[in-house]
């Protein structure tokens, strides 16, 4: 597809109509989290065709340079297309780990040859890339971390052990965290990528709750990896790390806002449906009535304070910052909350678990109540987001170091 123009609104017009003539109508209000609930749908043609098609104009991730497979758009051009593609029900059909955490953090910290291999295929849907942060004895302090990195001279062989690591079992790469210094806790952490298709890589999904396998315990047996995937400096991945769950935290925000883009799903619909009307046209029930009004209130007051926190990004020309950790967990209550008066809405119908005489939506809205539970820890517990708003926000004393 042609470069766009400068002018905002002949964009915006342009893409309206290459999407009118792209996006499958079928796909129209089909894409939603599964993060922690229902299992995502299984893809068709049409899902198939829509990546391709996203793919060829490197919108998967529009912002990234052309050069790396990206649609080279500018902040308020992929704004815009955001915008149209929620005006119609579309979504972005490459995503993941991939997009959201790893590739920026590899346009900022990866070598040139780094960049050209791993993100083209990214942006392109081809790979799913996974994380390797927490272990069973390093989740909210992550500095502990034990799987071990040793430089066997033309590569390193690795050994430890990952948990909640999201999608491990279908991933190709892993951006992991590893321990190249022994002797030293931060300082001692290095930043590598590990193909998952290694001998000695092994995944176990682990089944949660609403009856989802999102996570996996991973464990590396003498697994070789080449030299050339340490990303930095050697012993200089907790400065990385620190950038990309900033990006995850920011990504897990601004997922929260949208998983309300389909009218269709918003809490007042929802109550009219389920609860019924009054003589003046509002929600039966004026309790309910008042606790979805205020819900949708934090909601879009929530939406509006991300796009003045991206706004004020954009003007310092950098990245997600610690107010990121603020998103998350406003996202996490948002989210919480949300399935808890999406279930009481529905009353007994917001409660099956499979069969007749269920809908879809409301088997879906059973497992995201039992699945919004996860997001309090999903990409950092919540006391840990409040320390970091503490420490880097609010400037008080760490709590956390011995005086």
């Amino acid at each position: 597809m042609a470069d766009f123009p400068d002018d905002l609104e002949t964009f915006r017009g342009e893409a309206r109509a290459w999407l009118a003539e792209a996006f499958p109508p079928a796909l129209a209000h089909t894409a939603g989290s599964t993060m922690g609930g229902a299992a995502p749908r299984d893809p068709g043609p049409d899902d198939e065709l829509w990546r391709e098609r996203m793919a060829a104009n490197g919108w998967g991730a529009p912002t990234w340079p052309r050069a790396c497979g990206g649609g080279g758009l500018s902040p308020p051009q992929a704004r815009a297309l955001a915008e149209e593609m929620a005006r119609i029900g579309a979504f972005n059909p490459i995503g993941g780990m991939g997009v959201m955490m790893f590739g920026p953090t590899l346009l900022e910290y990866g070598s040139e040859e780094q960049k050209l291999r791993h993100l083209p295929p990214i942006a392109r849907g081809e790979l799913r890339w996974c994380q390797g942060f927490s272990e069973p004895g390093a989740g909210s302090d992550l500095a502990a971390l034990q799987t071990r990195a040793e430089d066997r001279g033309d590569h390193w062989l690795v050994n430890g052990q990952k948990i909640w690591t999201s999608g491990a079992n279908l991933a190709d790469w892993c951006f992991c965290l590893v321990r190249t210094d022994p002797a030293r806790k931060r300082d001692g952490i290095s930043f590598l990528l590990i193909d998952m298709r290694s001998a000695g890589v092994e995944t176990r999904p682990i089944k949660l709750i609403s009856g989802a396998s999102p996570f996996c315990e991973t464990f590396f047996t003498d697994v070789r990896v080449a030299k050339e995937n340490l990303v930095g400096p050697l012993n200089g991945g907790w400065t990385i790390a620190k950038r990309l769950l900033q990006h995850e935290r920011s990504g897990l925000g601004a997922a929260a806002s949208g998983a309300r883009a389909d009218p269709r799903s918003r809490l007042p619909n929802l109550a009219k449906t389920y609860v019924g009307l009054d003589g003046a046209g509002r929600i039966a029930d004026p309790d309910l009535r008042a606790r979805v009004t205020l819900f949708e209130m934090e909601a879009k007051a929530f939406a509006l304070t991300i796009e003045r926190v991206s706004a004020e990004g954009r003007g310092r020309n950098r990245g997600p910052s610690p107010a990121a950790s603020i998103m998350k967990q406003v996202g996490s209550f948002l989210r919480r909350d949300g399935a808890e008066l999406t279930a009481e809405i529905m009353g007994v119908r917001g409660l099956g678990w499979e069969g007749e005489p269920f809908t879809v939506d409301e088997l879906a809205a059973t497992r995201n109540l039992f699945g919004s539970k996860a997001g309090g820890i999903a990409g950092g517990s919540q006391e840990v987001q409040w320390n970091i708003i503490a420490k880097r926000i609010l400037g008080l004393p760490d709590a956390t170091r011995n005086s």
